[in-house]
């Protein structure tokens, strides 16, 4: 009874392993067939990929700082051309 019990226990064991090696597998394709319909999605619903976002983030930060370097300019030869025509 123990030999036949034991080769249960060891059918069952392949058994199980084989099943989770099965739902793995399946997990793996569910996740792909999920993650090409979100990127076909996002492309259809024209999002803009977040690199795209970092760099155009990037030059509005550059132009922002190029912006308010040039206020100070022509405040200073505003300043400058009003000191000019008083005197």
């Amino acid at each position: 009874m123990t030999q036949t019990s034991g080769r249960l226990f060891d059918e069952l064991g392949k058994l199980l392993t084989d099943a989770v090696g099965a739902a793995d597998g399946v997990k793996k394709e569910v996740e792909g067939v999920m993650r090409g319909q979100a990127e076909r999605i996002l492309n259809d619903l024209d999002v803009v990929q977040r690199e795209e976002f970092e760099a155009v983030k990037a030059m509005a930060q550059k132009a922002r700082e190029e912006n308010e370097l040039l206020k100070a300019r022509i405040a200073a030869l505003e300043a400058k051309l009003a000191v000019d025509n008083r005197g």
